[in-house]
């Protein structure tokens, strides 16, 4: 399986402006620019699609692990917060919310950290990942 998706950008870095188009079309020329980067301009930004993608992924992965387990899934609910230090993203950490019916918190807390050290985007990211789950 490959996935891809497109970034144009024109002009300067501070007066210049960009699009990204995803290939399912979700994003189609979303903007993106300095603004919306490092300031609160319009727009989004590639580290607010980094924490889309690591809470999107490691929470799949969770409720895969949840079901093999034979739980049943309420619901569960990640956010993600990517911090991004003097050019480098150093660390994204995953506070989790979830609804599992019949599971101990011991078991949750098991595997939400096999989810954080398997999903394939906490693979790819070389950063410190860190997680928060409660079990309600």
């Amino acid at each position: 399986m490959k996935r891809n998706a497109t970034a144009v950008w024109e002009g300067s870095l501070k007066e210049g402006a960009g699009h990204l188009t995803t290939q399912s079309g979700i994003l189609n020329n979303t903007q993106y620019s300095f603004k919306s980067r490092f300031e609160e301009g319009t727009g989004t930004n590639p580290e607010e699609l980094v924490a889309a993608a690591h809470s999107g992924c490691f929470t799949m992965q969770l409720s895969a692990f949840i079901t093999e387990g034979g739980f049943e899934i309420d619901s569960i609910e990640t956010k993600c917060v990517i911090n991004l230090e003097e050019g480098k993203i150093v660390s994204s950490s995953l506070v989790v919310n979830a609804k599992i019916k019949g599971i101990s918190n011991e078991t949750f807390q098991e595997l939400v950290t096999k989810a954080e050290k398997n999903c394939p985007i906490s693979k790819l990211l070389n950063t410190e990942i860190s997680s928060e789950a409660t079990l309600m």
